[in-house]
């Protein structure tokens, strides 16, 4: 087993505070600059004024950053419990639970095996508001299937009262069919009003299952809405020859989801070169891919016929190009930054940057970007006391608190 995180998160504390406090101070207030880098896709045009390059935000607001608990590998999803404290995934394979103080648990033991290659691995984790009394919580993973391949699958357990152990483990869902790929498996969990469970899934990035993302006898490259107890959920969408529980289809690789202010669902996707989506996406909507696209492919060439509008398929609300690279998706809705109130939050990989975009019904805004150059933020969400959480993405991640500093 590697060192103890919280050794290292003692010994590391101090010079860490010091440079994200730096980094913070350094993106507070000025004119931001991220919307003069060049478009991949060449001679594209948005389908509809503000639909990409939303003015840039200047905030005055100056960040406090703490880290909470590093040494965490490849930290990706967190659900914070009633108590204050927060289960954190790491995509090798481990579930843990970090304190306000903190204290990084042992890895809690029961889960399933996980294909850890590439992109995959334990991956997100989402309890509602019964677990006080139920302990139950629902996470989701890369599931090895055999001769190599894989899928993105869901499973719930009941958490111990000591917090070491999962009992009463079930798989409640398979994404199908499996591919033999380790990469683009979504996936956020997220519950809606009526207690479905929205579940995200990629498309497997070769060119083969790309194609799938548009096949709704398949669950490759969909928005899901299941039952939490398994199968579908009542009052999903009727597709002709579609698997009861897609909701959405046409997605490329859906890391980023939440429930909006509006009581809908919020998602945004990943793009190739350039063509990351945020999308609201309606029930038995197509949102296009692999046909259209705001992007191109890594190569340079088109994707498809070249196109980003064809009939029938959905449009996003917003794009980026180039990418921000986005993963996790929060509505502020805290006390803390009350500027903030109704903004959306999402993670910035590529960007290195925490998004917020500014909305006005179904419409961005602004857009502005904080802690440029930090780290790759896996995962947004916001505390209970109105302070905001991310996760870092590396092999020495870490769990961040923001908060202003007044």
């Amino acid at each position: 087993m590697r060192a103890d995180p919280r050794r290292r998160m003692l010994a590391d504390l101090s010079c860490s505070v010091a440079l994200v406090a730096l980094l913070a101070a350094a993106n507070a207030g000025r004119a931001q600059d991220f919307n003069a880098a060049p478009p991949n896709a060449r001679g594209q045009q948005p389908a509809f004024a503000g639909q990409t390059r939303a003015p840039a935000i200047v905030d005055p607001i100056r960040l406090r950053t703490t880290i909470v608990a590093r040494g965490l590998s490849h930290p990706w999803g967190m659900a914070q419990m009633p108590d204050g404290r927060w289960l954190v995934t790491e995509r090798p394979g481990r579930l843990r639970i970090v304190g306000a103080d903190g204290r990084v648990s042992e890895p809690i033991a029961g889960l399933p095996p996980v294909d850890a290659r590439g992109q995959g691995g334990l991956l997100d984790v989402a309890i509602r508001e019964d677990f006080t009394r139920t302990r139950r919580l629902w996470w989701s993973y890369a599931e090895p299937r055999g001769e190599g391949s894989n899928g993105t699958s869901v499973a719930t357990g009941v958490l111990s009262a000591d917090g070491t152990r999962l009992a009463d483990v079930r798989v409640i869902f398979r994404q199908e069919p499996a591919w033999r790929s380790t990469y683009h498996f979504g996936s956020r969990l997220v519950f809606d009003r009526k207690g479905a469970l929205f579940v995200t899934t990629g498309e497997r990035s070769a060119e083969q299952p790309r194609r799938l993302a548009q096949d709704v006898t398949t669950h490759l490259g969909k928005v899901l809405r299941i039952d939490p107890e398994g199968g579908p959920a009542r009052g999903n969408p009727a597709i002709a020859g579609g698997r009861p529980e897609i909701w959405s289809y046409g997605h490329r690789n859906l890391q980023a989801a939440a429930m909006g202010p509006d009581g809908a669902l919020w998602t945004v996707e990943h793009g190739p070169r350039g063509g990351d989506e945020l999308n609201r996406p309606e029930a038995g909507g197509n949102y296009g891919w692999p046909l259209v696209s705001y992007g191109v492919e890594y190569s340079g060439a088109p994707i498809g016929a070249g196109v980003t509008a064809q009939e029938g398929v959905e449009q996003p609300i917003y794009y980026w190009d180039p990418v921000i690279a986005p993963s996790g998706l929060a509505f502020y809705d805290g006390d803390m930054f009350p500027t903030w109130r109704g903004s959306a939050l999402i993670g910035g990989l590529a960007s290195q940057a925490l998004v917020r975009l500014t909305l006005a019904g179904e419409r961005v805004t602004g857009e502005a970007r904080y802690l440029e150059g930090m780290a790759r933020i896996r995962d947004v969400d916001v505390a209970r006391d109105g302070s905001v959480m991310l996760l870092t993405d590396d092999e020495d991640g870490a769990l961040v608190r923001l908060t202003p500093d007044r």
